[in-house]
């Protein structure tokens, strides 16, 4: 029989995860835990795939993101199709005993946790409710990506979702991670072009009606002169939402008076005037 059989078992590499390896946690998860279809061509779908994980690119109250290569033995075939290696960034809650939640309320408004148990957990603040707080804040973020992904947002792809892990596009050159909007230079002749960006993406995230509800230049990365923002968990439905209109016009003013101060001509009134119309035209 050829490779190609379909009744042909592929020959799995000998090699046994080390430490800091596991096999790929891809073939667990179902559909609603992956991202949105057509997965990228880069995406690593083999069974046969290890993780590897490379370091930490941040760490933060509420998560840790970390770099993983997920790849494919040389020893293992496949097909003419799939991709063998790719590396990703992999964005993990912490646990009860570890993290330090501090999102407020305003960001919870409108959204409902069934499990009364999980509810009451949640008020109390156990041990087990504030795990069920981190894979509530995994589950909104790898949703709000795969919505704003879907819409041609500038976001990072969401590959998958594991408990508490949300593994996505990594955006950045090898193993080094994308400077943030912040670090970019006050003088800068980039700096028109990259607002015009900024402008998009508020325009993109208030279509879908939301605001971020905490967008500054430290959540917007710069790959290749493209912008990218991140950090999308407390994303906020503007018209459910009754502080959902205040945090929009919030991001509107970080944006506004973070480009106004390096000399780029924005106009906060209009700004928030164009989100307000496409937040409440769905």
């Amino acid at each position: 029989m050829t490779p190609s059989d379909p009744f042909v078992v592929p020959t799995f590499s000998a090699i046994t995860p080390a430490g800091d390896q596991r096999w790929s946690t891809w073939p667990a998860t179902t559909p609603t835990q992956r991202g949105p279809r057509p997965f990228p061509a880069w995406v690593v779908t083999s069974a046969a795939a290890i993780d590897t994980e490379l370091g930490v690119v941040k760490s933060g109250k509420e998560a840790d993101v970390f770099l993983i290569e997920r790849a494919v033995p040389a020893d293992v075939q496949l097909g003419a199709s799939e991709a063998s290696a790719v590396v990703l960034a992999a964005k993990r809650y912490r646990s009860a005993d570890h993290s330090d939640f501090h999102r407020s309320s305003q960001y919870r408004e409108g959204r409902g946790v069934r499990n009364t148990r999980d509810r009451r957990a949640m008020a109390r603040g156990s041990s087990y409710g504030r795990n069920v707080q981190a894979g509530l804040w995994a589950a909104a973020e790898f949703d709000a990506l795969s919505v704003l992904h879907a819409r041609g947002v500038a976001v990072p792809y969401p590959v998958q979702i594991s408990g508490t892990e949300i593994l996505m596009e990594f955006i950045g050159d090898g193993h080094t991670a994308a400077p943030r909007l912040a670090q970019i230079p006050k003088g800068s002749a980039a700096l028109p072009d990259l607002y015009a960006q900024v402008v998009q993406i508020l325009l993109g995230i208030a279509r879908a009606g939301f605001a971020h509800g905490d967008l500054s230049a430290y959540n917007l990365l710069v790959h290749a002169g493209r912008v990218v923002v991140i950090d999308v968990p407390q994303l906020v439905d503007v018209v459910s939402n009754p502080t959902g209109v205040d945090l929009l016009e919030r991001d509107c003013c970080n944006v506004v008076e973070w480009f106004r101060r390096r000399g780029v001509h924005a106009d906060l009134d209009s700004l928030l005037a164009d989100c307000l119309v496409e937040a409440f035209s769905r």
